[in-house]
């Protein structure tokens, strides 16, 4: 239960953002550079902070690839977040980090980089920007929804005002609160019951480019282990998940490099990629699972699980692997002859033993069969609070062309809090800084027919 504050400040402002993201940040540069006095709020001491982390091991921007091909990135949303792209896509978020004195690079897979790799330095300038542009900033607000009367409430800590709450009219508001992965850094879903409170459709927060959790099923034939699949959908316990202690002890947290996964779910639709992942201590995670994971996260949703299959030799075609498998190996263990003809050891030995048991990895046919296309199962998708992004949040049916809540009029929403999903590789920061700058549009046009009116 919240505890009732004893100290009330209020404020009124022509536009209040909450979130201190990237959408926000960008909703709050565009509007001020049109001379909109605006206060941004944000619950955590600094904003930036997930836009920091996403920079940790080099900042990924945008991507270099043909308009059309990374509008598709956003699948069924699409229709909907291309229109944006088309008013801020990856050429213009170039040209903004470039305006903050920020140069980029693409890099060989596509992605754009600043030269330096770092966040820091991007968000430093662009707050700098921002504060000569007269933002105010409130860090250490939390928003707490609506009082009666329709001001925005904000819990305070140490900071601008004393400890308690703080109420706030604003002509118009904008609300870029993130999903609700690492809510340490400030998105935890808090918002979603406010809006629904208020009649806004919202699709539930589910975990986006997320690791998955592997089913714990003793190694066997492959009919083996389609039995036990079809009497998984019946079962009314959960299944046990996680890999055999011994391969857990020994492989948690190495990851598998130069693999193929494919992926075909109930409707016929076929997931194909090369990459690399990385295996955790109860499944996998990685880029290239993230790839995959909405296809694997909606599967396991309709159906109990999600079998994948693994190419651990995308290299080379399953005759050669076979004539390798089976060459003569004279006294020769099986991991050194595997080792030796074909390069497999280490982790994708381990998930061979893990899959096929003793027996399988000692029948050539299957163990050949098994290196080309490795069945691995999955149960759950890891929680929404581990996922690098959301999906659901605010369905665009919801909203108007500019971003506008067609319930809350006056108030627009942008950024993860929206119901789409994207690949990592630029595509999710993009998709934000294109749906602050379309928002920023409709504020502007929302106080300008307040006026008229």
């Amino acid at each position: 239960m919240t505890e009732v504050p004893t100290h009330r400040a209020q404020l009124d402002c022509e536009v209040a953002i909450v979130g201190g993201g990237p959408a926000g940040l960008m909703a709050a540069q565009r509007l001020a550079q049109a001379g909109v006095r605006v206060h941004l709020f944000d619950a955590m001491p600094s904003v930036g902070r997930k836009f920091l982390l996403a920079g940790k091991g080099g900042l990924n921007l945008t991507h270099s690839e043909p308009a059309d091909a990374f509008a598709g990135r956003f699948g069924a949303r699409q229709t909907q977040i291309e229109p944006m792209l088309e008013g801020f896509g990856a050429d213009q978020v170039k040209a903004w980090a470039a305006a903050l004195g920020i140069e980029t690079f693409v890099g060989t897979s596509g992605r754009v980089f600043p030269v330096g790799m770092k966040a820091a330095p991007l968000l430093r300038a662009w707050l700098v920007q921002l504060r000569g542009l007269g933002v105010q900033f409130h860090t250490r607000h939390r928003w707490l929804g609506w009082d009666e009367a329709g001001a925005l409430r904000f819990a305070t800590r140490a900071g601008e005002v004393p400890a308690g709450e703080t109420l706030v009219r604003a002509r118009a508001l904008v609300l870029a609160l993130g999903g609700a992965s690492w809510p340490q850094l400030g998105s935890d879903g808090a918002w979603a019951p406010w809006l629904q409170a208020r009649g806004v459709q919202l699709a539930p927060l589910q975990p986006a480019n997320c690791g998955f959790d592997v089913l714990n099923v003793a190694p066997g034939s492959a009919e083996t282990r389609r039995e036990f699949l079809r009497e998984l959908v019946g079962l009314e316990a959960a299944p046990a998940r996680g890999w055999t202690p011994h391969f857990q002890q020994r492989f948690a947290g190495q990851p598998l490099k130069s693999v193929g996964l494919s992926f075909t779910d109930s409707q016929g639709q076929a997931f194909a990629r090369r990459g690399e992942f990385v295996v955790t201590e109860t499944g996998i995670e990685g880029s290239l699972v993230y790839a995959a994971s909405q296809w694997l996260r909606d599967a396991i949703a309709a159906q109990g699980h999600a079998t994948l299959h693994l190419d651990l030799l995308p290299e080379h075609d399953a005759q050669r692997v076979d004539a390798e498998v089976r060459h003569p190996r004279g006294s020769r263990s099986l991991s050194s002859h595997l080792k030796s003809r074909l390069g497999i050891d280490g982790v994708k030995m381990g998930l061979l033993h893990e899959v096929l048991g003793r027996d399988g990895v000692n029948d050539p046919q299957a163990l050949a069969a098994a290196i080309k296309a490795l069945p691995l199962t999955l149960v759950a998708a890891r929680p929404v609070a581990e996922a690098i992004s959301t999906a659901g949040g605010v369905a665009f049916e919801a909203l108007d062309s500019k971003g506008m809540l067609q319930a809350i009029p006056g108030v627009f929403c942008a950024g993860e809090m929206l119901d789409w999903e994207a690949p990592t590789g630029g595509y999710l920061l993009t998709a934000c800084l294109a749906s602050g700058v379309q928002v920023a549009d409709g504020v502007r046009q929302f106080l300008g027919e307040a006026v008229k009116g």
